[in-house]
């Protein structure tokens, strides 16, 4: 069984981010370093009504593993509830509870980041968890609600409640996904408590991976907008335009494997980030989000490269 504290560190993971980490970027991101994945949120309330698109959400590919499913939703007993069953449907490795998620259409419902709001609810859900199922439960959260220091004392009660590994993302609910990610008040946490603390927001390159573990002494980081597109975040490669196609084609063919034609349909929000910081011209953008079938990409990505050899 998974232990937290005896995983090699640092500890460097894809962080759960909802329409993106699902399994064929979780295959991609591991076949590039990433040492675990964390898979995007699932809702409680979904999994113990037996929603069946949820359900095909919780399927797990053993070359991903380690792999942690994180659940959102408020009610304890629900939140227990879901993670028995779904320790029963795909085995996961650990079980992360969604306290950290900025989303108005989550914090509405007292999902999400909301639960910073109420210590008592949200360390009563990690107890009730706890006692539901026998794997590792960890906790992901945000500094606070509207204030950083907030995190001071909400870390330290949910690693009471019985937490194995708290995530923590540098920003507040309030500050959603803008500003600088705080990571020296995610440090300042990270004093505070004995379990092992995961730090997130923030890190686009290999670089910032070593100044976050630097100023914020985490046991290891949660890797998210970063390696949309990029999953050489993990590898420390600087990839070729070749490479980068390699990859691209590799991905789109699980996407079909896994979602069939629709599957490249959701590759496009992934095209976008794959060719960041390419020069290409308007057309081939607008082709970009217009991919439906994979004859489509390889035309669209051989037009790319022979774009790219004019320029040169």
């Amino acid at each position: 069984m998974l232990n937290w504290n005896k995983l090699k560190k640092p500890i460097i993971a894809l962080a759960p981010m909802a329409d993106y980490t699902d399994e064929p970027f979780g295959l991609i991101c591991k076949k590039f370093g990433a040492q675990m994945i964390f898979r995007e949120m699932v809702s409680a309330d979904a999994i113990v009504h037996g929603n069946a698109k949820t359900f095909k959400m919780l399927a797990i590919n053993k070359k991903e593993r380690p792999v942690i499913q994180q659940i959102f939703g408020k009610d304890p007993k629900t939140m227990a509830e879901a993670a028995k069953i779904i320790c029963k449907i795909s085995s996961p490795d650990g079980i992360d509870i969604n306290m950290g998620c900025p989303m108005q259409k989550v914090v509405k419902n007292w999902h999400g980041a909301a639960l910073m709001k109420n210590p008592a609810l949200a360390t009563t859900i990690v107890k009730e968890v706890k006692k539901a199922i026998k794997i590792p439960v960890s906790v992901k959260m945000r500094l606070g609600w509207a204030k950083p220091d907030e995190i001071l004392s909400f870390a330290p009660m949910i690693a009471k409640a019985g937490a194995d590994l708290i995530s923590i993302h540098g920003r507040t609910k309030k500050q959603g996904y803008a500003g600088e990610a705080d990571w020296e008040m995610i440090g300042r946490a990270k004093k505070l408590l004995s379990i092992p603390v995961l730090a997130n927001g923030g890190i686009f390159t290999r670089e910032d991976v070593i100044k976050c573990l630097e100023t914020t002494g985490a046991d290891g980081v949660l890797i998210a907008r970063g390696a949309l597109g990029n999953p050489w975040i993990f590898s420390d490669i600087a990839p070729t335009l070749e490479e980068r196609i390699k990859v691209i084609l590799e991905h789109a063919a699980l996407q079909v494997k896994h979602y069939g034609d629709y599957g490249l349909i959701l590759l496009r929000k992934h095209l976008v980030f794959y060719f960041k910081g390419i020069p290409h011209n308007k057309i081939i953008k607008t082709k970009m989000t217009q991919v439906s079938f994979l004859g489509q990409l390889k035309d669209l990505l051989a037009e790319l490269v022979a774009e790219q050899h004019n320029i040169a």
